[in-house]
């Protein structure tokens, strides 16, 4: 018998406590799979999302089932539009055992009805989940390019 999924926005209004956190980003790290990020960076965004610091903010909305987080998306508001979106979409994730039951989908939903303005998101070709994106109504309109330059010391 499958339970009912809960789907709980948090934002820079809310008190996450310390495990909240924790439990997000560990949820992030282990089901992001080869499209992740280090905790450390994942951190940094649910920080980001979560902050009520000016010119940053964000929102996050998890999933959750009998208690336990099954699905997470994060957005953050770039405080900009036109030529930038006022949003992006930084990480979504559900857990794998959940695939196939429309939570990425209802977490997409949720997303951009919670969103203010329009959204871009990076994904990878190979990703799966590029096909929901083209189905919820994203379009490529840029391929990304990235120059990566190493700290000072």
């Amino acid at each position: 018998m499958e339970t009912e999924i809960h789907y709980n926005l948090l934002c820079s209004i809310d008190t996450v406590t310390t495990l909240e956190r924790l439990k997000i980003v560990d949820f992030l790290y282990n089901h992001l799979d080869e499209y992740g990020d280090t905790k450390e960076d994942i951190g940094k965004a649910l920080d980001y999302a979560l902050s009520d610091f000016h010119h940053q903010g964000g929102f996050v909305v998890v999933a959750s089932e009998n208690d336990k987080i099954v699905g997470c998306v994060v957005m953050l508001q770039t405080g900009m539009e036109g030529y930038v979106p006022e949003n992006l979409l930084v990480y979504i994730s559900v857990h794998g055992d959940m695939r196939g039951r429309g939570v990425g989908k209802q977490l997409m939903e949720k997303a951009i009805k919670f969103s203010q303005g329009n959204i871009a998101l990076h994904v990878e070709p190979d990703n799966p989940a590029r096909f929901l994106y083209e189905k919820m109504g994203f379009t490529t309109k840029y391929q990304e390019m990235r120059l990566v330059k190493e700290k000072s010391k």
